[in-house]
């Protein structure tokens, strides 16, 4: 999966096998930044149910794994976490749900950087083959998680963005957000059938890859 022209697209075998270790990354990088975050903020739930850890088979929802795939849209595990255990609940929780989008962001910025360090290597020494596959690899891998990372921050539960949005305006003690957070999968899927979702995500997703070539390319 990338985006190409605002959209979501599929690709053959081949390409597919390129856009998996940007997934795996993404999706277990992103839930052990909330893990590691929520621990560091006092809560340990997900150390106490093995989260704390760089294992993607730890963070890796199978469904969800094969749907980003070949559907274009996925999910890994949620972390738990006990609000509770926080010194301060509200602002930490936001904390923790920052800490994933921004963990993608970070991975983005990485393979922007070995995408140029992989560029300065002289012919001599790689293939043209096995050079084209590793930016290949590197630029899916920088697409994915910059969809991630847009993604996360909509604001509608169960996503990151949404305890993000209510926790900063203090809105969750009211009822209806938990009629909306019930919801939250539906209005999901609604807005993924009707390329509503596309349509929204896809200018900032684009504007932030152009952005961040832009600063070494």
């Amino acid at each position: 999966m990338h985006i190409q022209k605002g959209r979501l697209i599929m690709f053959d075998l081949r390409e597919t096998l390129l856009i998996i270790p940007g997934i795996l990354l993404g999706f277990s990088l992103h839930e052990y930044a909330h893990a590691q975050v929520a621990v560091w903020l006092g809560d340990h739930t997900p150390r106490h149910q093995g989260r704390l850890s760089l294992n993607p088979l730890v963070h890796i929802d199978y469904i969800g794994f094969l749907m980003i795939i070949f559907a274009g849209f996925g999910w890994a595990k949620p972390v738990q976490i006990d609000p509770r255990n926080f010194k301060n609940p509200d602002r930490d929780e936001i904390l923790v749900s920052v800490a994933g989008p921004l963990m993608n962001l970070f991975i983005a910025f990485t393979f922007i950087l070995l995408m140029k360090a992989v560029y300065f290597i002289p012919s001599t020494l790689i293939s043209d083959g096995i050079y084209h596959s590793i930016m290949e690899v590197f630029n899916h891998t920088v697409w994915i998680n910059i969809v991630l990372f847009v993604f996360n921050l909509l604001p509608i539960p169960p996503l990151d963005g949404s305890h993000i949005f209510f926790g900063l305006l203090r809105l969750k003690q009211n009822g209806w957000y938990y009629q909306i957070q019930s919801k939250g999968h539906f209005i999901l899927l609604l807005l993924i059938i009707t390329n509503v979702l596309d349509k929204v995500i896809s200018p900032p997703i684009v504007g932030i890859y152009n952005g961040l070539l832009g600063l070494f390319f």
